[in-house]
C-alpha cells in the first residue's frame, strides 16, 4: 500500500511486529497493507511457519510488518520453533502490535501473550481484528478488559477482511516509527526469495484442499527457481510427507489432487509474478522430516527452540 508522499514529511522507517494467537488476521494484515500476497492464508491455524515481512510506503515511512507464527501453547517440535520464531520477531522490532481476533475474545492464548508481555514490559499497540463480526457493547467490553490486563499505547478496531479502519491504522503506525532512510527499495514487497513464496504459495493450496491434520504432516521445499530467455520461470518444488498413505492422500486419484493443487499455485503465481510459471510438483516420503534440523534451516527456525 502507498500513501501519498509529503515531501514537508521526515522520511521514517521501521519494522513492525504483528503478534496474537493463530488465524487472528495477522498476514490478511500484511497482505492488505503490502497490496499484494507475501503471507498465505488459510482458515486453518498454524499456518505462518515462520517470520515473513511485508514492505509498503504510506506518505513519507517505509513500513515493514513482520508477520509472525501465530502463539500457542507448543506440543511439538515444530510448535516449538514457531512461537520461538514470533517472540524472535518482537524483540527486533520498533513497534509490537497485538492482534486479538475479536470474535474469539480474551482467550486463553491471548491472556498468555499479554502476560509475556507484561512480564517483559513491552508496551504495545491492540488491534482488535474481525469487529464487523462483533456487536458494538461487546468490542467496548473487550477492548476495556485487555487494555486493563495489558499495557497499550494505542487502541484500533478494524476489519482486515474488509479494510475498515485500516488506514488509521497505519498511519499511527507511520507516523510513530524512527526518523531515517528506508531499508528496502521502493518497489520492493517482501524479503521472501521467489522460490520461497513459490513453496509457501503450494502450502496454502494444500490447506486449502486437504483435510483433517494432513496439511501440518507435510512441507514443500523448492528444488529449482530457473528464469529462461522467454522470460518465463520453471519452478520444481517437492511436496515431503510422513507416510506413504499420506502420498497417496496428496496425488488423488489417477493424480487428480496433485495436478488441481498445480494449476491453482501456478495461476496464482503467474498473477503475482506477471509471467508465466511452468511448474513441476512432486511428493515424496520423508519419515520423521519434522525432526530434521535442515527442514528448520530452510526457513529461518531454531531446531533446538
Amino acid at each position: 500500500m502507498t500513501g501519498a508522499v509529503k515531501n514537508s514529511l521526515p522520511q521514517r522507517s521501521g519494522f513492525v511486529a504483528l503478534i496474537g494467537a493463530p488465524n487472528a488476521g495477522k498476514s490478511t494484515i500484511t497482505n492488505n497493507f503490502v497490496g499484494s500476497k507475501v503471507s498465505i492464508v488459510s482458515p486453518k491455524v498454524q499456518t505462518t511457519r515462520t517470520l515473513v515481512k511485508g514492505i509498503g510506503i504510506f506518505e513519507n515511512t517505509q513500513i515493514i510488518f513482520i508477520d509472525t507464527p501465530g502463539i500457542f501453547k507448543p506440543r511439538r517440535r515444530l510448535d516449538r520453533a514457531m512461537v520461538g520464531s514470533a517472540w524472535s520477531g518482537v524483540s527486533d522490532a520498533d513497534m509490537v502490535v497485538l492482534v486479538v481476533d475479536a470474535r474469539r475474545g480474551f482467550d486463553d492464548e491471548t491472556r498468555s501473550i499479554v502476560a509475556k508481555l507484561n512480564k517483559q514490559k513491552i508496551e504495545s499497540v491492540l488491534l482488535l481484528n474481525k469487529v464487523d463480526l462483533v456487536k458494538k457493547e461487546k468490542l467496548l467490553g473487550l477492548a476495556a478488559e485487555l487494555n486493563e490486563a495489558g499495557h497499550f499505547k494505542e487502541t484500533f478496531f478494524v476489519s482486515a477482511l474488509t479494510g475498515q479502519h485500516l488506514e488509521d491504522f497505519y498511519k499511527y503506525v507511520a507516523d510513530n516509527l524512527p526518523e531515517g532512510p528506508w531499508y528496502y527499495p521502493e518497489e520492493q514487497m517482501s524479503d521472501m526469495p521467489l522460490k520461497l513464496l513459490a513453496a509457501e504459495i503450494v502450502r496454502e493450496k494444500l490447506f486449502l484442499y486437504l483435510h483433517q491434520e494432513l496439511p501440518y504432516a507435510l512441507t514443500v521445499e523448492p528444488e529449482l527457481w530457473e528464469r529462461r530467455d522467454d522470460g518465463s520461470v520453471r519452478a520444481e518444488l517437492t511436496i515431503y510427507v510422513e507416510r506413504e498413505n499420506q502420498k497417496i492422500i496428496v496425488l488423488g486419484k489417477g493424480g487428480a489432487m496433485i495436478k488441481r493443487i498445480g494449476q491453482a499455485a501456478r495461476k496464482e503465481l503467474e498473477d503475482m509474478l506477471e509471467s508465466r510459471i511452468h511448474l513441476f510438483l512432486f511428493v515424496k516420503v520423508r519419515e520423521n522430516w519434522i525432526d530434521d534440523p535442515a527442514r528448520y534451516a530452510d526457513w529461518g527456525l531454531d531446531f533446538n527452540a
